[in-house]
């Protein structure tokens, strides 16, 4: 059963995804990853956005950690109705709707986002049968709603190649885990991304 690992409700239980809908991130793997994300101090007051969400595991858990915000894009109808069960823990726990939930696709959400909107942490998890293709046209409508100082974490299969980054996001670093890899890639110099609401973020 997977967990929300640290901060306000580290230790709760996250309901999971009945059957093979979704594919979640193992507590190894999000574990890893938040202790690189709370070393650049990538979390403290971030505006999350969890696509391909899941369960919303690691939305919640940024949440716990001290985000902001975040919000859940999830299409298939059960793993939203977990998304929405997981997200009232964490709305419960800080006493405010910080996390909100999205049924949709994934780039039906971002073509429907307006210009002014912009996140400073970007999870990405999708199955891994989406085409390179797909993820690529994802990266590009995701970049221009990117904080300056954002980060986007990708989670692929160890076997799939690097994604295929869009004119402003740079991929700086990768980390493997079994059969995972995750992708960090950040806003280049001269994209056209907006200013961070996230004072303590910092590019790694």
């Amino acid at each position: 059963m997977s967990r929300i690992i640290a901060g306000i409700i580290g230790g709760t239980p996250l309901a999971s995804v009945p059957g093979s809908a979704t594919r979640p991130t193992t507590d190894r793997v999000k574990e890893a990853l938040f202790s690189r994300l709370d070393a650049l101090g990538m979390v403290s007051r971030a505006r999350v956005l969890d696509l391909y969400a899941g369960s919303g595991a690691l939305g919640v858990e940024a949440v716990s950690r001290g985000a902001s915000t975040a919000e859940l894009v999830e299409a298939d109808a059960k793993a939203v109705g977990v998304c929405q069960r997981n997200a009232r823990l964490v709305n419960d726990a800080v006493g405010r709707r910080a996390v909100t939930v999205h049924r949709g696709k994934v780039g039906s959400f971002l073509d429907a986002t307006g210009p002014g909107r912009h996140w400073d942490l970007v999870f990405m998890d999708p199955p891994y049968p989406l085409g390179e293709d797909q993820l690529a046209r994802v990266l590009e409508a995701l970049a221009p709603h990117l904080a300056e100082d954002a980060l986007v974490v990708v989670e692929r299969s160890s076997r799939s190649p690097e994604p295929d980054w869009p004119h402003g996001l740079e991929h700086f670093g990768e980390r493997k885990y079994g059969e995972t890899r995750l992708w960090f890639a950040e806003p280049v110099a001269d994209g056209a991304a907006a200013p961070s609401g996230s004072p303590e973020a910092v590019s790694p």
